[in-house]
């Protein structure tokens, strides 16, 4: 006598599989949300102590580094460069920093952010010898750890919108850099809370490339210290007042 079998419907177990799954989706989503949260709030509290909001709070530094941003946003000017511009600019005009490293992208000849702020202070009588160009700061992580491999500065001011400044920081700290942010106005136009958004997406690549991946800058080399490339009459009085300075 012939026994039959009688299988289940296939249908049935992919369904109940993908149910299983589905149950879990809310709970990695729950997962994920948290995580993102704790590591932006990390971020942020491990650089409370290293950032200036006003001018007056701001101590003397030899080098500010201003990290680029696109000017313009389609044909509106972009109020994060402006407002960096206009910080560096003040800050220069009451002494509180002396030289700049202007760190940005370069992707190709219309687009190149440290030429671009460069052009906006010579505009504003800051002398040429005094800006420097990195045009290798493709991100955060370049525009910093460069500041010290590269340009043999330790010891310097970032200029930035205070959410940026946490994250340059937390990156400084972590290279054992030592660094302050002097954190700027956003737009006033409005919220900017994509960028915001952004942002935590971008403090938790930060931890993945410190902590799991080590990611070095996308170009190092030789070393080319902005002391050395000071005019002579600069290095003379730097020599004799143990600062930097200049006779404007």
């Amino acid at each position: 006598m012939r026994r039959l079998f009688h299988r289940k419907p296939q249908h049935t177990f992919s369904l109940s599989l993908l149910l299983k799954v589905l149950a879990w989706v809310p709970v990695l989503a729950l997962m994920l949300a948290a995580t993102l949260f704790f590591i932006d709030r990390w971020v942020s509290y491990q650089a409370k102590d290293q950032l200036y909001t006003e001018p007056q709070q701001v101590d003397n530094f030899d080098v500010a580094v201003v990290l680029g941003t696109s000017k313009y946003l389609g044909r509106i000017l972009n109020e994060y460069y402006s407002h960096r511009m206009d910080a560096a600019i003040d800050l220069y005009n009451k002494g509180k920093v002396q030289h700049f490293l202007l760190s940005g992208d370069n992707a190709h000849r219309s687009y190149n952010e440290p030429w671009t702020m460069k052009r906006d202070l010579l505009k504003a009588q800051v002398p040429e010898e005094k800006i420097f160009l990195d045009y290798a700061g493709f991100r955060t992580l370049d525009s910093v750890v460069r500041a010290k491999e590269i340009f043999d500065t330790d010891n310097f001011l970032i200029i930035s919108q205070k959410f940026h400044c946490e994250r340059a920081l937390f990156i400084a700290n972590s290279h054992d850099i030592n660094a302050k942010c002097f954190a700027v106005p956003g737009p006033t136009r409005h919220s900017g809370w994509k960028v915001r958004m952004r942002e935590v997406f971008a403090r938790a690549k930060a931890v993945l490339d410190i902590y799991i991946t080590n990611t070095k800058p996308k170009f190092l080399g030789p070393k080319e210290p902005i002391l050395s490339q000071l005019p002579e009459h600069i290095m003379d009085d730097s020599t004799n007042s143990g600062a930097i300075t200049t006779n404007d």
